[in-house]
């Protein structure tokens, strides 16, 4: 009963996309039976595999055993024996007289070697010319001709319930294709990545579908396939994509630059809880995102925004969250200018907002220090610095610290605000020493 249900579907969400991507095949009785064959065989060339290699360290006890050593006469100091592991994931490539193919940066992370595998069995070593790790993308370049690229669709034009082809390498078996839907849009507080505003989709996405692309029917790519909900380690229908919108922004900058350098406005935030709505006065449902500070001499301050300003939208896009306001702010370029519509005092108002340097304003700690890079930290009320995100697979992440840990010393010297943590612990070495308050104890923190 359920297999004549699944085609009727799928007979008509073909019959209702675009004509070259839905153009009928026949059967042996010259029926014609629609198809994506025709929009696929234009778009797969352009998603490839990738293989990355990576050297580690054997690690043997007995040789670090002093005893084993003398009985058997090894010298004192030898290269430890290093194995080669190799991993495999997916890019796609958007352009291709350039040779520029995009990916997850956790894909090619620590990699020592990265190689390109096109559909068409030819097979290039990849360099690597920058990734971003807060939205987890990375540029590469293979020196290649006769390419195929995907053009971007704009992903602020997707919708819940449009129909969504997902194409990688699962598992290392090579290029797959499946389907799905939208099943939601701009998912955040996933805790995945450092900015978030993931499409989500039920078409299957598995280990190794990483850095693959995520099509419309008109074969145009939407997103990076880059993380899945895995309760029992396999795809349950929970997928996530970063929108195409969002990675433009980070390739470009990538491509001219090297890297990625987010911009601020050098305000503190929280969201708009039920009891905020009614006591700035907001209209019943209404959903924004509450300034708590304004930095000193920062672009915000500038632009007349002050503490107890209710943000609503960025540019005319609703800011419903602190991640919504994050993101519509850290995707653009340093001097770029925005525009912010708050409400104060009930009233709406818009104004017109430079993006600043992350060097002033309440810019992260991890600036200032490699040690804490990934950490961001704010004014504590009470004095001292609370801890308000640790970025995932940072070096912040692993250094002990917790996501609203309150700093009140660094270096063994009192810590009073945000500068004077910054100054204290700028002063580089290989070691921090941490006075940290959580909860209601307190303990010394020494990262390294």
């Amino acid at each position: 009963m359920k297999l004549p249900r699944v085609l009727t579907l799928t007979a008509a969400l073909l019959l209702a996309a675009p004509a070259f991507s839905a153009l009928p095949n026949v059967d042996a009785s010259g029926n014609a039976l629609p198809s994506l064959a025709p929009m696929l065989k234009a778009v797969n060339p352009a998603v490839v595999n990738i293989a990355t290699y990576t050297k580690k360290e054997v690690n043997n006890p007995l040789l670090n055993d002093p005893f084993f050593r003398h009985f058997f006469d090894l010298p004192e100091r030898r290269e430890r024996p290093q194995q080669r592991q190799r991993s495999a994931g997916s890019g796609v490539i958007v352009d291709a007289d350039k040779g520029i193919v995009i990916t997850n940066h956790h894909v090619i992370n620590g990699a020592d070697e990265i190689h390109v595998a096109l559909t068409d069995g030819r097979s290039y070593k990849a360099e690597l010319v920058g990734s971003d790790p807060e939205v987890d993308i990375a540029v590469l370049k293979i020196e290649a001709n006769n390419l195929t690229q995907l053009s971007m669709s704009n992903s602020d034009h997707l919708e819940v319930g449009d129909f969504v082809v997902a194409i990688g390498n699962p598992f290392g078996l090579g290029q797959t294709v499946t389907t799905g839907i939208v099943s939601a849009l701009g998912r955040t507080g996933l805790g995945i990545e450092g900015y978030e505003d993931f499409i989500q989709t039920d078409a299957s996405i598995n280990p190794g579908n990483s850095g693959g692309a995520l099509v419309n029917l008109r074969g145009e790519l939407v997103g990076i396939n880059t993380a899945i909900i895995a309760p029992a380690g396999g795809n349950v229908g929970i997928g996530f994509a970063i929108p195409i919108n969002m990675a433009r922004g980070s390739v470009e900058q990538i491509i001219e630059h090297g890297s990625v350098k987010r911009g601020q406005i050098g305000v503190s935030i929280q969201d708009v809880t039920p009891d905020l709505q009614q006591a700035f006065g907001l209209k019943n449902g209404q959903l924004g995102v509450l300034v708590t500070g304004v930095a000193e001499n920062s672009e915000a301050e500038k632009a007349g925004l002050k503490p107890g300003d209710v943000i609503v939208a960025v540019d005319g896009k609703s800011t419903t969250t602190t991640g919504a306001l994050r993101n519509a702010i850290g995707g653009r370029k340093i001097g770029d200018t925005v525009k912010i519509t708050y409400i104060r005092d009930g009233r709406e108002k818009t104004v017109k907002c430079k993006v600043g340097d992350p060097s002033t304003g309440f810019a992260a700690a991890g600036k200032s220090h490699p040690l804490l890079e990934g950490a961001e930290f704010d004014d504590h009320p009470d004095g001292g610095v609370v801890v308000v995100r640790l970025l995932p697979r940072s070096p912040a992440a692993g250094s002990g610290l917790q996501a609203g840990d309150r700093i009140i010393g660094a270096n063994r010297a009192r810590v009073k605000n945000l500068a004077d943590f910054n100054r204290i612990v700028s002063g580089g070495g290989d070691s921090i020493l941490l006075h940290v308050q959580r909860g209601r104890g307190s303990f010394y923190l020494v990262i390294r």
